[in-house]
């Protein structure tokens, strides 16, 4: 069996009734909001607006506050006048001036005479008691040569006996001195072979005349002087 709605139950005919209501009510209460809000933000001094004049009017009040730095008092110039001597003083072109002329004091005077010069002489090395080993000019013994003397040692010596008996023989070398004035001092056996032989050389040696004294720069000096005397048995 089929209901029947009466056009008194059907509720679709009020839809569009209620939905413009409930527009009208929310535009209702967003004004009031927008209202409300305008007006609590002036009585609470919420307005930031500025206005030009207020910025001008707190840019004067700073200036006004800032302490001005006191100017320093002006110094009067001083003006120093120096004196310059009259060399240096500028003069006109046409006015002549004198020359000056530097004249030194040692201009007149005369100077010393150069010190001489002194060479000091040699400092002369030898002693007068020197002994020379080697002299420029050797000393000459008697007779005018080394083979003269030999000659007259051969001649003028003598062989010990007991030497002689026992076979000893050989080259005895004896040093000596030739003193300045030609004489032989300080004879001394330098390599020796017997006692009897060596004091026989000695001996022998000291018989010998004056020598031609060695020279050093042209002037006699002491030298020393040695000489083999030779003991032989038999030819």
């Amino acid at each position: 069996m089929e209901v029947k709605k009466t056009p008194r139950a059907n509720l679709e005919n009020q839809k569009t009734l209620s939905l413009l209501l409930g527009l009208v009510v929310s535009l209702s209460v967003v004004f009031l909001a927008l209202e409300w809000r305008t007006v609590d933000a002036k009585a609470m001094g919420l307005d930031r607006g500025l206005d030009v004049a207020d910025i001008e009017d707190v840019m004067l009040i700073q200036d006004q506050q800032e302490e001005q730095p006191p100017e320093p008092e002006a110094v009067p110039e001083q003006t120093v006048e120096v004196a310059l001597p009259e060399e240096f003083k500028v003069v006109d072109d046409s006015k002549e001036v004198a020359k000056v002329v530097l004249v030194s004091a040692e201009q007149d005077r005369e100077l010393p005479p150069p010190a001489p010069i002194t060479i000091a002489a040699p400092v002369e090395e030898e002693a007068e008691d020197k002994i020379f080993e080697v002299v420029e000019k050797q000393p000459v013994p008697p007779g005018g040569s080394v083979e003269a003397m030999l000659k007259w040692i051969q001649k003028e010596l003598k062989y010990p006996e007991v030497p002689l008996e026992n076979g000893i023989q050989g080259r005895v070398i004896v040093q000596f001195v030739v003193e300045k004035d030609g004489s032989v001092t300080q004879i001394n056996v330098v390599r020796s072979v017997d006692p009897m032989l060596d004091k026989e050389a000695v001996r022998v040696v000291g018989k010998m005349g004056k020598w031609k004294p060695g020279e050093q720069r042209g002037k006699p000096v002491r030298s020393r002087y040695s000489v083999p005397i030779v003991f032989k048995i038999g030819n």
